[in-house]
């Protein structure tokens, strides 16, 4: 029986192993055109261009500063990359990924490991980065889900607990085309980077 294809060509001319991601096959640039490309809420939202995950990915890097202005570069750069495997298997909804059971969790750890691995990060992240980053994330998803997706602000204070006014404080959802926002989140990792 003919094995199935288990690799993605990239813009790049990288080839990426789903199975067996390597470092050596993963740009930024790959990255930040895929996630320019991903809706969030499986393009739930509202506006003219889709939410996309290279912009929420931005945002919650800004939480994540925010909320630990001391924090290293390095777990900056965590942050902006949070999501970084979704620009090869998409931005699912959690109760998708509920269903789709422990492979999917298992295919992210992974491509997380080798996006890590290639950005000079620990594959694993410490417990109280991660939380950080999620803590992070939950705010992001709290002002998407009020902002651009529907949700009474007593839903999202439900689902995804209220954030301290300081951290959302002066922040706007943006809705911009693939383009920018895929500059955008180049130009930062750069920024990033430099400061490691």
């Amino acid at each position: 029986m003919k094995q199935a294809r288990a690799w993605q060509r990239m813009l790049s001319g990288r080839r990426l192993d789903l199975l067996d991601p390597t470092p050596v096959d993963i740009e930024i640039e790959d990255i930040a055109h895929g996630l320019a490309f991903v809706a969030r809420w499986n393009g739930q939202t509202v506006g003219d261009w889709p939410y996309s995950v290279a912009e929420h990915s931005l945002l919650v890097e800004e939480i994540f500063t925010r909320a630990h202005p001391a924090e290293a570069a390095r777990w900056q750069l965590a942050a902006l990359l949070h999501d970084a495997p979704e620009y090869v298997i998409g931005d699912m909804i959690s109760p998708v990924k509920a269903a789709v059971g422990p492979g999917y969790g298992a295919l992210d750890e992974r491509l997380t490991a080798a996006i890590h691995i290639r950005f000079g990060l620990p594959a694993v992240l410490p417990p109280a980065i991660k939380k950080a980053i999620k803590a992070a994330d939950k705010v992001s998803a709290w002002m998407e889900a009020v902002h651009i997706a529907g949700f009474t602000q007593a839903e999202a204070d439900k689902l995804f607990g209220k954030p301290a006014p300081a951290l959302i404080q002066n922040l706007t959802i943006q809705l911009r085309p693939p383009m920018p926002v895929r500059a955008a989140f180049v130009e930062r990792h750069a920024q990033l980077l430099s400061q490691m």
